[in-house]
């Protein structure tokens, strides 16, 4: 069994849940880390003609568990899950206590698509994404970037390196330094929202 409270201080020390096809959590610490700077940080090119339309309506923290819920579908047949029932309620609790957090892209007053993770201080922990309809969940990330910008976040954590986060232009970085950098900007303070 794990709680919010453990799964935090799971973050303070630069480790996290995921559960197995079984259902079984486990607790990871990958080496390397993958991050993704946020400074340097450029939308891609076929990004901005979406962005400047204004296609969609970013909202935060109001459909946090749709969210979660959409992430924890697989891909594809082939996809595992590892947001199991167990971490859904763990992280419906950390949204409560103020940890959590959604940013949501709404198209035509539906869901479209967002993503989900954890504010420490001025460390984001990305959890997962999804979308429903293209570039849904691409808009939800450059609005993370920019908030992040905004409230002087200094590392945004994206756990293993993929197709997925390579786009946005993650890096991997040794354990010691991710761990370097989380020990000088992690805390309990919220400063992510409102």
């Amino acid at each position: 069994m794990i709680d919010a409270t453990l799964v935090l201080s799971g973050y303070l020390q630069g480790v996290f849940p995921m559960a197995d096809h079984d259902g079984t959590i486990y607790w990871y610490e990958p080496d390397p880390r993958a991050i993704i700077p946020i400074h340097s940080y450029k939308p891609a090119k076929s990004l901005r003609p979406v962005l400047n339309k204004g296609i969609f309506e970013i909202r935060l923290n109001t459909a946090f568990e749709d969210v979660i819920r959409q992430c924890s579908l697989p891909r594809s047949a082939e996809d595992g899950v590892w947001i199991s029932e167990e971490i859904i309620q763990v992280y419906l609790d950390l949204h409560d206590y103020g940890f959590a957090h959604s940013i949501e892209a709404w198209h035509n007053g539906e869901l479209a698509g967002g993503l989900y993770g954890v504010a420490l201080g001025k460390v984001f922990f990305g959890e997962s994404m999804f979308y429903k309809v293209p570039n849904a969940s691409k808009v939800a990330f450059h609005y993370l970037i920019e908030r992040l910008k905004e409230r002087d976040f200094q590392l945004l954590d994206t756990q293993f390196i993929n197709d997925n986060v390579l786009r946005y232009g993650a890096i991997e970085i040794p354990k010691e330094d991710f761990l370097e950098q989380l020990e000088r900007n992690v805390s309990l303070d919220q400063l992510f929202y409102p």
